[in-house]
């Protein structure tokens, strides 16, 4: 068997058995009330869109919930910063995956001259403290970072600009990054010096390869909650009751999609 294939199994059975933890862990999460928050950042392209959709796509999305806010709008700028993520935070029994966050002001908002460098200094000085007060609510809340390399990221805006069902994913934002790549690793190395805590630490993924990527992310994951497997009854199923008494109503009374294939 090639290389390629060995991987490419290795990864789908690893990434089925991390999937079928997730749903013990979401369970667990539910029945005990737990409250989890979920923040990934990282230099666009860097894969974290891709993880989220494998760590989430078999969970219940009424407990399991992914934010993905716009940019702020004219009422918003006027608020306290972090008011418009405050009612997305987690409920008892919820996880909540912020995809990208407040940390919108330590990146982009810097690099793009968003925000007054008095709007910079004030959030990477408030903002321990407002995590500080989330984790203090009973929330787990956990940061990754995705690093993904200049010439990795090139190779995946070309691959979005070839691709015209990828195309909405390139952003002038991401053509302007390429042109400050360093200012956005200033940007990142002095978000890191004042927000990586000790109660509120950035766990940084390595994602040239994103396939490990989502595996190594997610098996941190589990590995950070402390979850029990929770005994789920087997689910039974009726027979079937026939009635006597109802017959269809004959095709033609509907309006049928065409079948093309």
């Amino acid at each position: 068997m090639g290389l390629k294939k060995e991987f490419k199994r290795d990864y789908e059975n690893k990434l089925k058995q991390s999937q079928i933890e997730l749903v013990k862990l979401q369970d667990w999460v539910i029945q005990s009330g737990r409250k989890i928050a979920i923040i990934f950042e990282g230099r666009d392209a860097a894969g974290k869109g891709g993880t989220i959709k494998r760590l989430t796509e078999k969970l219940n999305p009424r407990y399991c919930k992914v934010i993905a806010l716009a940019a702020p709008n004219e009422k918003e700028k006027t608020q306290w910063y972090y008011q418009r993520y405050v009612p997305y935070l987690p409920s008892a029994g919820e996880i909540v995956i912020f995809d990208r966050s407040w940390y919108n002001r330590g990146g982009v908002e810097k690099v793009m001259g968003f925000c007054t460098d008095k709007q910079y200094i004030d959030f990477l000085q408030s903002c321990p403290e407002f995590e500080r007060m989330i984790i203090s609510s009973g929330t787990q809340l956990i940061k990754y970072w995705f690093s993904v390399s200049a010439e990795e990221q090139m190779k995946r805006f070309k691959a979005r600009a070839e691709d015209p069902t990828k195309g909405w994913k390139l952003s002038p934002m991401d053509l302007e990054s390429v042109n400050r790549w360093d200012e956005y690793s200033k940007a990142k190395d002095n978000m890191f010096e004042h927000t990586d805590t000790s109660t509120s630490p950035w766990f940084v993924v390595e994602s040239d390869n994103k396939k490990k990527a989502r595996i190594n992310c997610i098996h941190h994951f589990l590995s950070l909650v402390p979850f029990e497997e929770i005994e789920v009854s087997e689910v039974a199923l009726p027979d079937r009751v026939q009635q006597k008494d109802y017959k269809r109503p004959a095709r033609s009374n509907y309006n049928y999609v065409p079948e093309i294939i």
